[in-house]
């Protein structure tokens, strides 16, 4: 669905298939990516009028989720469902897998959203986040292994391994179905947990609770970090002042 007008009505798009994921980059604004339910990955230029298939090399399975590289509009990330990490550096036309899932408590989770982060402590400025069933964790673009997110300097704990956990984490055992990092301030971070919504001012390692309620999707301003919408039991609302205040947006 598209809405021209902040959500007050909203249109049908026509899409390839069902659709899990969505992206987009403040330097393509008419190009949106889509993850299939079917598999393969969609990018369309035309602001979702027409779609283009670009999965060749990427390995069968649900696309769980995508994002876009900060500062690097034509490198892609694709969550697999059951495989891993994959990425494009050319926009979607050949694909190579990045990163295995994630091993967490015994056991190797899908990655169930992502976003990329541009923070100084990233190989290169940039981060991968990604949302699991068990929750938080992130990956460097070395793509040498995932780890939690600590207070520190994240390449030292990375190559350490003895960094103090956060003092304000997000909720342990939640999945986390979103997270949407503001382009115009990288270290303030939303995500859409079961609990509501939650934001981080500190790219991750403290976390502080905005809205109750369940929460399947979140998004950012690509020039206001205070401005967020949200999926929220089944409805959606905005904040203009950083999830201080909510309002209803019209229903689709």
């Amino acid at each position: 669905m598209r809405s021209d007008d902040g959500g007050s009505s909203w249109t049908a798009l026509p899409v390839p298939a069902a659709v899990l994921a969505l992206a987009t980059h403040p330097e393509r604004p008419g190009r949106i990516i889509a993850g299939l339910a079917s598999g393969g990955i969609a990018f369309s230029n035309d602001e979702g009028r027409t779609w283009e298939a670009r999965s060749h090399d990427l390995p069968e399975g649900e696309i769980a989720a995508v994002t876009v590289a900060a500062g690097q509009p034509e490198m892609i990330y694709a969550a697999v469902r059951g495989d891993g990490l994959w990425k494009s550096e050319d926009a979607g036309r050949s694909w190579s897998l990045a990163m295995d899932r994630p091993w967490l408590d015994e056991v190797e989770r899908d990655l169930l959203t992502l976003a990329s982060v541009d923070l100084a402590t990233g190989m290169g400025g940039i981060w991968i986040y990604a949302g699991t069933e068990m929750g938080l964790t992130r990956v460097p673009d070395c793509f040498c292994r995932w780890q939690d997110v600590q207070p520190g300097n994240a390449m030292d704990a990375l190559v350490s391994g003895d960094a103090p956990p956060s003092e304000a984490p997000l909720p342990a055992g939640q999945p986390i179905h979103a997270l949407a990092s503001a382009p115009s301030a990288p270290e303030t971070l939303y995500a859409a947990l079961p609990s509501g919504v939650w934001t981080s001012r500190d790219g991750g390692v403290v976390w502080s609770h905005l809205a109750d309620g369940f929460a399947s999707a979140v998004a950012v301003h690509p020039r206001n970090p205070d401005h967020i919408v949200a999926a929220l039991d089944g409805g959606l609302k905005q904040s203009r002042d950083g999830g201080d205040t909510w309002s209803a947006l019209a229903a689709i």
